[in-house]
């Protein structure tokens, strides 16, 4: 998080196994550079003790409305008003009702109806009891509230029932936390991206691949989201997990990610080219697995789409960025590829520096020259990137 500034979180934790997770949550947010203050219900303490936040977070926690550190006594107040967010998670079904009707009978949920910053909510519960109507009511209405729901996502629960209703996870949560503070420079915009490498199969096993990761189109993925844009993320083979607010559609080959993005692409606005497609194919692809043996073995190759340039030859194409990545003369091929497609804007990187990394370096490039971005995470980069883009596009559209 060291590239926005530092935040002030209050973290709510109420009564529920999942109650375990929020206290790698703290860790993990402490680590972004977060300021965390905790705020515990008596259930929760049932679950786990206040003294592991506290550890964690190196803040005093919480747990009782009338032993408060304000000097007035009304720490439910004073909380708040120095706080960037609160984030109850996780949130259990008594307390979401809680908040629906404005409860206020111990410190949290007072805070949460006196605070003066947003509020996010992470669910957590037995499939039944978030499948109930009731359940859907509150979260509904908390939604027209203006309160931030991030999940519940699906999968096997400690009651031992598998469904709906388990708490996001705390990596993907401090991820969330991070993004909803970034500034919406691509609100209500829709962006589709491509990530990952192509495999195009040789016979049942062998194929012609390359050594992307995908790690780059996924941050890009994750940028785009924290920028406020709706994503559809068309990814190749990676080992990667994508973002949970993304769409995400898996294909293996060029042509499956040629069809993958001709389906999506009306009503984009911005289409991302990341993905490392191969540049050719194999013709006559074995359905069996190709015996070895003493001879030579020859291989008919055609050259794969050019995706980006065939959504550059739409009637009416969204805004298109490209990306390149050279073994030699970065300024001199790129710039090349740039204009040869037609691209408002394209990033370059030298290979041998980027596949496979968790750091990159940058040159993005248009109209009005070349922008080097010094080396950095892939996550950083990318949010320079969304940030050129939307503002070429932005400029491009005549808005702000």
């Amino acid at each position: 998080m060291n590239d926005i500034v530092k935040k002030r979180l209050i973290l709510g934790v109420t009564g529920g196994v999942a109650a375990y997770k929020a206290a790698e949550l703290t860790r993990l947010l402490v680590k972004n550079g977060v300021e965390v203050r905790v705020v515990m219900t008596e259930a929760a303490r049932h679950f786990v003790a206040p003294a592991t936040f506290q550890a964690l977070s190196g803040q005093p926690v919480l747990t009782d409305l009338w032993d408060g550190p304000a000097a007035n006594g009304m720490a439910h107040i004073e909380l708040t008003r120095h706080a960037d967010a609160v984030l109850i998670a996780p949130a259990s079904a008594d307390f979401l009702a809680k908040l629906v009707h404005g409860a206020a009978d111990d410190l949290l949920s007072t805070l949460c109806l006196a605070r003066a910053c947003p509020l996010l909510v992470a669910p957590a519960m037995n499939r039944e009891m978030w499948d109930n109507p009731a359940t859907q009511r509150n979260v509904a209405q908390l939604k027209r509230d203006g309160v931030v729901i991030i999940g519940p996502d699906s999968g096997a629960q400690a009651c031992g029932e598998t469904g709906p209703g388990r708490m996001v996870e705390p990596a993907t949560l401090a991820e969330d936390v991070e993004s909803y503070w970034h500034p919406k420079l691509l609100a209500g915009k829709r962006v589709l991206i491509t990530a990952g490498p192509t495999f195009e199969a040789i016979d049942a096993v062998r194929g012609i691949t390359n050594l992307s990761s995908g790690k780059m189109g996924y941050a890009v993925a994750r940028a785009a989201i924290e920028a406020g844009a709706e994503v559809t993320l068309v990814s190749g083979p990676t080992c990667l997990t994508p973002p949970t607010a993304a769409k995400t559609l898996s294909v293996t080959s060029a042509q499956q990610m040629l069809e993958a993005v001709n389906k999506e692409i009306a009503g984009t606005d911005i289409f991302i080219s990341v993905a490392a497609v191969a540049d050719y194919y194999v013709l006559n692809p074995s359905e069996q697995k190709i015996k070895k043996d003493a001879h030579i073995l020859t291989l008919e190759l055609a050259p794969n789409p050019d995706i980006v340039a065939n959504v550059m030859n739409l009637p009416n194409p969204p805004f298109c960025v490209g990306f390149a990545a050279e073994s030699e003369n970065l300024y001199e091929f790129a710039e090349m590829k740039r204009k040869r497609k037609r691209l408002p804007l394209l990033a370059a990187n030298l290979v041998q520096d980027a596949l496979g990394s968790e750091d990159n370096e940058l040159t993005l490039f248009d109209d009005d020259g070349a922008h080097p971005l010094p080396r950095a995470p892939k996550i950083v980069l990318a949010r320079q990137l969304i940030a050129r883009t939307a503002k070429l596009y932005h400029k491009e559209k005549g808005s702000k």
